[in-house]
């Protein structure tokens, strides 16, 4: 392993059906995550606006980007990049699957899951 990869696992985060389109859903993992579906894609970045100490998933979300409410910083839901000042810096975005109505994400080993806390 070189010293730039990250061991994950792959957990289930909520349900399918508990995702409304557009609108983030805050999961109580240690940092906290958000889940996201927008124009039909799943999406998964830490819930911590990296511009002021914010959850993001109370943001507004439209074409697949979420806007901090608190500050009006701007974040592709993809990539994580924000896209727009206060924020400079880049959210952590994590790999979201579907398996039927489960919503797996894969989460680097040291997150810990809402089982865990």
């Amino acid at each position: 392993m070189t010293t730039t990869e990250v061991r994950t696992r792959w957990v289930r985060l909520c349900g399918l059906s508990e995702l409304e389109d557009d609108e983030g859903l805050r999961i109580a993992t240690n940092p906290p995550v958000s889940v996201y579906r927008s124009k039909d894609e799943l999406f998964c970045i830490d819930d911590t606006c990296t511009h002021e100490d914010f959850s993001l998933a109370e943001g507004w979300v439209e074409d697949c980007v979420v806007e901090c409410t608190l500050h009006m910083a701007k974040f592709d839901l993809r990539s994580g990049k924000p896209l727009c000042p206060p924020a400079v810096n880049a959210v952590r975005v994590h790999r979201i699957r579907a398996e039927g109505d489960d919503v797996l994400v894969s989460l680097p080993v040291t997150y810990e899951t809402p089982e865990e806390n």
